[in-house]
């Protein structure tokens, strides 16, 4: 089970069969659509959950994953042992649950649950199991699609609905297989409709609920009272590890772009990117601003030539809405406008010398890649580490801040083993200074290692702080 300090994941699973009669595009590729039928009466509602309950309950599953962990064990004990210091290998498992969201076997979970598996398992409703693949894993999401070949059979499935306007109070059910002990349904209310900055994720925006879930939920859809799958239930905020009635789930529309990435064939999310960066307004700059009360989020810095730019917004705007929705931190920007489509005309609401316009920003993705991307060898600091230079693109794919490599940078992309590794080296981790030479480009990189040495003296800035060591090699 992951953990985030105080933050334990956890998981709810609900499904619902599709009306057979309604017919959509969506519905003909095989895909469930939100019934939006409401319970019959008021008084039935409150009599039982048992008819939402009957719906989405054929489409839960169980999750399961097994991979080989290669851990050090104390070289002391090594020397009576016989095992001369070699690593030892030990099989980790993990369980989770997941939903069927379409009839030939796709399934949504948490990428948590199969991160790193050399094995994953779903079990149906029904008991049978079935081995399954992953058609794409997004850790900033923390979301996975995976595909279990049914033989033709056609799986009961849920439907997403990420149209419905959700408000606080609305009832929601959970369903899963917490610790292992089998199916389960528990219910509640929807807290909040838009934490951010709670320590998840770095891509959030997170439907919080009161319903119980905890170890072995994770995974699984969140169910309002239609049987639809409003959330992907994530975390939960506990001091315990089991539920305190504090959870977090992923809305229904990061859900619905990353499924239909992996549908589309795609090998990662590809998110559209706004180009700027942002400060909440708090209350001592709302009273700057002359704001009877705190709110949107002011734009500190813009990336030159990005769609923000493109479309006329400047530095001092502050943004209130995007997409129609109220935004008041950035994650929440980077959120409303990340999960539009690419193409789109997104209009974001802003205020400028203290009146309110608003503009039409197109959906772009982040522009830039891993062209110049290269591994470095030899013996310096930096053996075994992958760089490349930092863009927009590489920082959304790995969850660092582009507008630190707006004057130039070098970021690690991915750390292999050798010195880098033994030195602590991570990716994300910008190169700012080796040996007293600023690095600004993959030359200076190349400048720098190519001069040689015994004593290495490295800079590198790490989550917005510098640290600086000394390696000899």
């Amino acid at each position: 089970m992951r953990a985030v300090k105080l933050l334990l994941p956890v998981l709810a699973l609900l499904a619902a069969c599709s009306d057979p009669a309604a017919k959509s595009q969506a519905q003909d590729a095989g895909l469930a659509q939100p019934t939006k039928a409401p319970p019959s009466s008021v008084e039935g509602l409150k009599t039982s959950f048992a008819p939402v309950v009957k719906r989405a309950a054929p489409a839960v599953v169980n999750v399961s994953s097994r991979r080989v962990v290669r851990q050090r064990v104390d070289p002391f004990w090594d020397l009576f042992s016989g095992r001369g210091g070699m690593p030892q290998q030990r099989v980790a498992q993990s369980l989770g649950s997941g939903a069927i969201v379409r009839a030939d076997g796709v399934i949504l979970t948490n990428n948590h649950n199969i991160d790193g598996a050399d094995e994953i398992m779903v079990q149906l409703a029904d008991r049978r199991e079935f081995p399954a693949k992953v058609l794409l894993a997004d850790p900033r999401s923390d979301l996975a699609v995976l595909k279990i070949d049914t033989g033709g059979e056609r799986l009961p499935v849920i439907a997403i609905d990420d149209e419905e306007t959700m408000e606080v109070g609305d009832l929601v059910l959970a369903i899963g297989n917490p610790f292992g002990v089998g199916q389960t349904v528990t219910n509640g209310i929807i807290s909040a409709t838009a934490r951010s900055n709670v320590g998840i994720t770095d891509y959030a925006f997170f439907i919080q609920t009161d319903a119980a879930i905890n170890p072995g939920n994770s995974g699984g859809p969140l169910v309002d009272m239609d049987g639809d799958l409003i959330g992907i239930n994530t975390a939960i905020l506990s001091r315990s590890g089991t539920s305190s009635g504090v959870g977090f789930a992923i809305p229904a529309a990061m859900a619905r772009q990353v499924l239909n990435a992996a549908l589309g064939g795609g090998q990662a999310v590809i998110r559209p990117w706004l180009g700027v960066r942002t400060q909440t307004v708090t209350a001592d700059v709302a009273r700057s601003l002359g704001f009877p009360a705190p709110r949107g989020v002011v734009i500190t810095d813009i990336w030159p030539g990005g769609p923000a730019q493109r479309a006329g917004l400047q530095v001092g705007d502050v943004i209130l809405a995007v997409g129609g929705e109220d935004v008041n931190d950035e994650g929440a920007a980077t959120y409303q406008f990340g999960s539009r489509r690419p193409g789109e005309q997104v209009p974001v609401r802003l205020l400028r010398d203290n009146a309110e316009r608003t503009v039409q920003v197109r959906a772009e993705p982040a522009p830039g890649g891993r062209g110049d991307e290269r591994t470095i060898s030899g013996a310096n600091p930096f053996q075994g580490a992958t760089v490349a230079t930092l863009s927009p693109a590489i920082a959304d794919e790995i969850g660092v801040d582009p507008f630190d490599g707006k004057g130039g940078g070098v970021v690690v992309t991915r750390v292999a083993q050798g010195f880098a590794q033994q030195a602590g080296l991570k990716p994300g981790d910008m190169v700012r200074e080796i040996n007293g030479r600023q690095i600004r480009s993959l030359g200076d990189l190349n400048s720098a290692i190519g001069a040689g040495g015994k004593v290495w003296r490295v800079t590198i800035q790490r989550g917005g702080q510098l640290i600086t060591a000394a390696f000899r090699t």
